[in-house]
């Protein structure tokens, strides 16, 4: 796409949002329109140093929107109401539905391609597994308010007769990595064992409450942010690409975190390409295509996939830089 297009990023002062902006200008974007309730004053330093064109809040984008008609490129709609202890379904409804119909109709009427975000959180127990199949998401079972919202909006989306040329919905599992310290306690358990360790030295493993799991035994499926990302901002490239069969054919090189490159298929699993080729698939769902490493597909060359080792150390990196502000780089 072109470098000096507007592109939006709505939830641009949280998380994943400002991670994202981070990695635009590192792909040469400054051009950004950043969207988010930016009297939030504990996210302030995660846009330190990002380059963008305006800041909107949240609440008057559509109004700004009308006001400058920017020529936009592409939206991503990061945004929404994460917290998944607030029990008002009526927050969530208005952020994480409501909200999000608006910028998929302006998206639809301008012409605009739309990546937005939705939510493991979906899946609820995982009764259904976690399979992307569209016909699954009607009878998916979110466990809380906030997955029913995400659930709602995608349920909605697949309805639309109208929609932008190209769109799609990604769904995180739990992501984590720099710029989430003010998430408190929704914060990840990286983030929190970190703080638990300069505290006292050890970290309090989680109580079971299954027999077949001992304490501490509990698998969870961790992503790191910049891994999001990355998938995320590939659908730049993606714009106007039809479904990933369409894209099959010819091989590709998958490089992985100890220096091993192998040649695959287009269109394999990450998982399908380890088997293919006897690499040891260390993941904590144990090769059952149920992680978010399994279940990438690979459609155009990759870099080296980072290990978990990187990605909880430069974690702790930043930990380290926002909690003592030493000389240690700020990773994004």
């Amino acid at each position: 796409m072109d470098k000096n297009a507007s592109i939006v990023v709505t939830g641009a002062a949280g998380f994943i949002g400002s991670c994202l902006a981070g990695f635009l200008n590192e792909k040469g974007y400054a051009n950004l329109i950043l969207v988010d309730d930016f009297t939030r004053l504990d996210k302030t330093s995660n846009l330190e140093g990002k380059l963008y064109t305006a800041k909107v809040e949240r609440e008057d984008f559509f109004t700004w929107l009308h006001a400058n008609k920017p020529a936009i490129g592409f939206v991503f709609h990061i945004g929404a109401r994460t917290d998944t202890t607030e029990f008002d379904y009526a927050v969530h409804r208005h952020l994480n539905v409501e909200y999000s119909q608006k910028i998929w109709h302006y998206c639809t009427v301008h012409h605009i391609p739309l990546v937005y975000a939705s939510s493991a959180a979906t899946y609820g127990a995982g009764e259904l597994g976690y399979d992307d199949n569209h016909e699954v998401v009607p009878r998916l079972k979110p466990l809380n308010a906030y997955g029913i919202s995400k659930n709602e909006f995608d349920k909605w989306a697949l309805h639309q007769t109208m929609h932008p040329p190209f769109w799609a919905g990604l769904k995180f599992f739990n992501v984590y990595g720099p710029n989430e310290y003010h998430k408190a306690r929704m914060a990840s358990v990286i983030f929190h064992a970190f703080r638990q360790i300069k505290g006292n030295g050890t970290v309090k493993l989680f109580r079971s409450h299954r027999p077949e799991y001992k304490d501490g035994w509990q698998l969870r499926d961790f992503v790191y942010v910049k891994d999001v990302i990355d998938g995320t901002i590939r659908a730049l490239d993606a714009k106007g690409a039809r479904a990933i069969h369409e894209r099959r054919g010819g091989m590709v090189n998958l490089s992985y975190g100890n220096g091993r490159t192998v040649r695959v298929p287009k269109g394999l699993s990450v998982l399908e390409a380890s088997l293919r080729n006897n690499v040891p698939h260390a993941s904590v769902c144990g090769g059952r295509a149920r992680c978010s490493t399994c279940r990438i597909r690979i459609i155009g060359d990759c870099g080296e996939l980072p290990t978990v080792t990187v990605g909880v150390l430069t974690t702790f990196t930043f930990c380290v830089w926002t909690v003592a502000r030493t000389w240690l780089p700020r990773p994004l």
